[in-house]
């Protein structure tokens, strides 16, 4: 008989490059009916040898990203066992972990987040479950997102959960299943531009808001052909240095007028892509601190009740629903969703190291 109440620890790094989040998650499920509690939470910052390397991996050769991978697996477990042994946690069903992502490229069956090998297990000393993408895209998906499983079955009272993260993307039901695809890139364009600045991000949108919109720039943003593209569609770090950074750099404007005009730009592409432009929608992710991206968000949306949650919810969500993705993996139940991924069915993904 499975249990119906799970104590994991849900850990994620994204492509903002924050840090590793890591959350004590509590799981009860009752009648199909599944709530949860955030406990202890942290996020452990990169140090600038790190930042480094995970920035320039995208070009590391085979030899160098197989090197990246174990030494980048024993950082995350020593970070994990750290976590447990601070918070003097005790008795985990499991450790549910993304990993980082290098490349992803779905369109060439390929996609990869280090940080997942089977040395994990013995570096935390837990059961770890972890590599959720690579079965997605082997099944034709696009191994992203897969956060949607978690607001249907954690968040259902919202028409729309919107992430603001390195990229954003949303999730919401509709009439045959639920769809979910990224949007365009955030914190991986804005913070490239902070960081330009002198800064680790732009807080609370202040640079932005003190440049000018470049009208010629947002248009020739928002004329990308990925905007016009049918879902399932994912990006990757990959798309912002091919694509859109070599697109911005053409313009020889202030990093300021830079930073307003990506902002406006999310803002548009964001209200552009929801079909219904009512209801209730969740934000959450870094990019919910950004006010001057929140303000023009809410100036497209003027119908939509915009929530943004208490810090725990909005700082861990990804995390949040990593541990139940883990949980679900655990009681061999669907965690990605093919209406979302586009894989060949639903299934139940991720590799268990015990």
């Amino acid at each position: 008989m499975l249990n119906n109440r799970y104590s994991v620890l849900g850990v994620m790094s994204g492509t903002s490059l924050d840090g590793v989040d890591l959350a004590h998650l509590k799981f009860k499920v009752e009648n199909h009916t599944w709530t949860f509690e955030i406990l202890e939470t942290q996020t452990v910052a990169y140090t600038d040898f790190w930042l480094e390397q995970l920035k320039s991996a995208i070009n590391f050769d085979e030899q160098k990203l197989q090197k990246l991978n174990k030494d980048y697996t024993q950082l995350l477990g020593q970070i994990i066992a750290e976590f447990i042994e601070r918070n003097q946690l005790k008795n985990l069903d499991a450790v549910c972990s993304h990993g980082h992502t290098i490349l992803h490229q779905p369109q060439n069956g390929y996609t990869l987040q280090i940080g997942n090998l089977p040395e994990i297990a013995q570096y935390c000393k837990q059961t770890v479950v972890c590599d959720f993408r690579v079965q997605d895209v082997q099944w034709g998906g696009q191994g992203a997102p897969l956060v949607p499983i978690g607001d249907r079955l954690l968040f259902a009272e919202y028409d729309y959960c919107l992430n603001l993260g390195g990229f954003s993307n949303v999730s919401f039901e509709a009439p045959h299943g639920r769809i979910a695809f990224d949007i365009s890139p955030v914190n991986t364009v804005l913070n490239f531009y902070a960081n330009k600045l002198g800064q680790n991000y732009d807080n609370h949108g202040k640079i932005a808001r003190s440049g000018q919109l470049n009208p010629i720039l947002l248009k020739a943003l928002n004329e990308l052909a990925y905007y016009r593209l049918p879902f399932p569609k994912s990006l990757g770090v990959e798309y912002v240095y091919s694509t859109v950074l070599p697109l911005i750099e053409k313009f020889d404007i202030p990093t300021e007028d830079k930073l307003n005009t990506f902002v406006q730009h999310i803002a548009y592409q964001t209200a552009h892509a929801l079909p219904k432009k009512s209801g209730k929608l969740l934000a959450t992710g870094g990019g919910a601190y950004n006010d001057f991206l929140m303000h023009h968000l809410r100036s497209e949306l003027p119908e939509m009740n915009i929530e943004v949650p208490s810090a725990k919810i909005l700082e861990y969500k990804e995390a949040l629903i990593f541990g139940l993705l883990g949980v679900l993996r655990l009681r061999n139940e669907t965690n990605v969703l093919s209406s979302v991924t586009g894989a060949k069915q639903d299934h139940c993904s991720g590799m268990i190291y015990r």
